[in-house]
């Protein structure tokens, strides 16, 4: 049998545990070693590595920077771990069409400050965008604060090259803005979490810089009263391009990790930013400091693009700021209809005050995406037992509500045991019946999403 040696070159692959400490885990906190770590050059490099896989079943994880939540990414002892950092180029970018093409390692930051310098923005900005790759983001689908207005990940991908578990090279979507040819290839692709093929380049469309962005910052006595502002911001027909939510332990944690100056004498803060032409998004600053006033919300604007980056240098380290409190912490995202926002927040509180368990939430509260952080200590394990039983409950009022149980971190391996509780067993065959149809031998990034059968929790 041929082995890695024989199919790829010396520098692009290593078996040393040394190097595959680097790879056995991502932000979940499982930690598995493979057996092997490969940085490959190219989609060719890949192909050779996938037919050899296929040949021999041997399971294939591809990794971006690890950063997701899930372990979407996390190996098994006996696989091959695909990393992407040697392929993180900008290949091309079109002002003209508004589009991009980028390799699968490219950070979403890089490709932010290359496009800002020439006028453009790509919209989806993960928290963790100064580290996670492109690739990362496709696969999981992934969002961030400006979903609101302008989508997800999923909204911009117009064609992906991608090797399929057997090796072959498939190229799907279209450069056009329009195209109904056949099966929508490339939206299935995105945010299947690596288990139906391997990303190797995308073309993603980009927009034009926005003329002017304000910042508001609305603070309040309850999380009630933000979650009813955030809905009657959206009913009243305006829509932020950011409207994220922090409450009292949250703003907490981020006052001890950085030196911010939130209030820590309200229940609830809201970080809200309108962009578009400077007249237009002035009124619509004073029509929603008018409704956060109305629910008593104390209203400030970031007087500066100083001022503005420090607020979101702060909101972008607020997850590094709760595991530096917790850091064995649960942390879901549920999302559910922004008019739930409100029943949603406020059943939160209500299930973690029951438990006598902290649960702090922030996230992005204009698409009503939450992420609900149970706060607890997995070296006390009864503790961190009735802990874990908190989120099906949580999943339960999210579901209740007419929501789900992931807004944008995918399911993996944390997640999948509850996939049941909202999808019917009709959706899930289809979905098998997907995966085996392009992995008949269920060697890519296996076990993630689907759990074996003893694991499911109804």
């Amino acid at each position: 049998m041929k082995s890695l040696k024989d199919i790829l070159v010396d520098g692009t692959y290593s078996m040393e545990k040394e190097d595959l400490l680097c790879y056995g885990y991502d932000a979940s906190g499982i930690d598995v070693l493979p057996s092997a770590v490969v940085w490959p050059n190219s989609a060719a490099d890949i192909s050779k590595l996938m037919q050899f896989a296929w040949q021999n079943d041997i399971k294939v994880i591809p990794r971006g920077a690890g950063t997701g939540l899930t372990g979407g990414s996390v190996p098994s002892n006996d696989s091959i771990l695909v990393s992407f950092e040697k392929m993180n180029k900008i290949v091309e970018v079109d002002t003209r069409n508004l589009n991009v093409v980028v390799e699968p390692g490219v950070i979403n930051g890089e490709l932010q400050r290359t496009l800002g310098a020439q006028g453009y923005f790509y919209p989806p900005d993960p928290a963790s965008l100064n580290t996670c790759t492109i690739g990362g983001n496709v696969a999981e689908n992934a969002g961030g604060p400006r979903a609101l207005k302008y989508g997800v990940t999923r909204d911009y991908v117009m064609q992906l090259e991608a090797v399929l578990p057997d090796g072959r090279i498939i190229h799907t979507g279209v450069q056009t803005k329009k195209s109904v040819v056949g099966y929508d290839l490339t939206r299935l692709l995105v945010g299947s979490e690596g288990t139906l093929a391997i990303i190797t380049k995308i073309r993603l469309k980009v927009l034009p810089r926005p003329e002017n962005v304000i910042t508001i910052l609305a603070a309040f006595g309850s999380v009630e009263q933000a979650g009813k502002s955030v809905s009657r911001i959206i009913a009243d027909g305006i829509i932020p391009r950011t409207m994220e939510l922090m409450d009292r332990i949250t703003l907490a944690a981020v006052n001890k990790y950085k030196t911010v100056g939130f209030p820590e004498d309200i229940d609830a803060l809201l970080l809200i930013e309108i962009d578009g032409n400077s007249r237009a998004i002035a009124a619509d600053a004073d029509k929603v400091g008018n409704i956060c006033s109305g629910f008593q919300g104390k209203v400030k604007i970031a007087e500066d693009t100083a001022s503005r980056d420090l607020l979101w240098e702060a909101r972008r380290a607020v997850s590094p700021a709760l595991y530096k409190i917790s850091p064995t912490k649960i942390n879901e995202d549920v999302v559910v209809p922004v008019t739930k926002v409100p029943e949603l927040l406020m059943g939160l509180q209500a299930i973690g005050e029951a438990a006598g368990v902290p649960i702090a939430c922030f996230g992005h509260a204009g698409d009503g995406n939450i992420h609900v952080n149970i706060m607890t200590d997995k070296n006390d394990k009864k503790k961190y037992d009735e802990a874990e039983k908190l989120v099906r409950k949580i999943f339960r009022l999210t579901l209740d509500l007419g929501g789900s149980i992931s807004g944008e971190h995918g399911i993996g391996l944390t997640k999948s045991k509850y996939i049941n509780m909202e999808l019917d067993s009709v959706n899930i065959d289809i979905m098998q019946g997907i995966k085996k149809l392009f992995d008949a031998k269920n060697i890519l990034n296996p076990g993630k999403i689907f759990p074996p059968a003893s694991a499911v929790i109804s």
